[in-house]
């Protein structure tokens, strides 16, 4: 392997150490349900994240919720002994990607059937480290 082949290997190494992630796989919401809560918490810091998606009326919210305090878990584990409020972490990336889809029939009048579509979703939370954040720039 080359120097500059495992230099950056390391980098990417150092880099993965300071960010997290957690993902929620087939989420029985629709995606556009859950992308309006997905786009309140983008970008900010892990503690006003968990206040926003606490008091939020959303059902979307409460799984996010879930979703973020694994994804604060999943940092823990890798940053043994490193405390949340000393690395200033925050909700880096959220994508809601659609999920399968069940799809029933319902009667309708005259004998006609309309389809319906039980929609669910994926999601994925990054979190990353703002004091990394500014040590790269």
């Amino acid at each position: 392997m080359g120097v500059r082949k495992r230099n950056t290997a390391q980098e990417l190494k150092e880099a993965r150490k300071n960010t997290a992630f957690a993902k929620l796989n087939n989420c029985p919401t629709s995606p556009r349900k859950m992308r309006l809560v997905a786009d309140i918490i983008r970008g900010e810091d892990v503690e006003k994240a968990l206040n926003i998606l606490k008091f939020n009326a959303k059902e979307a919210s409460g799984r996010l919720e879930k979703l973020l305090l694994s994804a604060i878990a999943n940092w823990e584990s890798k940053n043994e002994g490193a405390k949340i409020e000393d690395s200033n972490l925050f909700v880096k990336e959220i994508t809601v990607d659609s999920g399968r889809m069940l799809k029933r029939v319902q009667p309708a009048p005259q004998g006609r059937a309309h389809r319906i579509r039980k929609r669910s979703n994926h999601v994925t939370l990054v979190l990353g480290s703002r004091t990394q954040e500014n040590q790269d720039s």
